[in-house]
């Protein structure tokens, strides 16, 4: 376990996101993304984690592909959860890939990919990520 501190913190959430393809940065659209020390209760009950599970980002709000008549509405939130990354994490570099990770994917919820897919393109993220930082 090792702890950071917040301002730190946001600051690899800001580079999560700065690694995701400009391509679909462009296209987020009416979301947040913002940090919270941990998951509610009511978020926990929701995804009907157990007591052993962390949940390290959870995407709140309705995926692209299902928006339809879509105006006047609050934002969708994806929100990072500091402590569960900060329970798990022995080093300040996995504290950063575990937040980086964590982004990809709940910003792939955004655009409607399940969770299963979401798997299944972590492997293709990794790459992508590798290409973006070595720039």
């Amino acid at each position: 376990m090792i702890k950071v501190d917040d301002k730190k913190f946001e600051e690899l959430v800001r580079k999560g996101i700065e690694a995701i393809p400009d391509k679909f940065l462009k296209k987020l659209d009416n979301v947040a993304i913002v940090v919270e020390k941990e998951p509610t209760p009511a978020q926990l009950e929701k995804l009907k984690l157990g007591k052993g599970h962390k949940l390290f980002g959870l995407y709140e709000g309705i995926p692209q592909i299902k928006r339809g008549y879509y105006s006047g509405v609050l934002p969708d939130k994806i929100t990072i959860f500091k402590g569960p990354i900060e329970e798990v994490a022995s080093t300040e570099e996995e504290i950063e890939d575990i937040v980086m990770r964590t982004v990809w994917h709940e910003i792939a919820h955004h655009f409607g990919l399940s969770e299963a897919e979401v798997r299944k393109a972590e492997k293709r993220y990794k790459e992508l990520i590798n290409r973006k930082t070595e720039k």
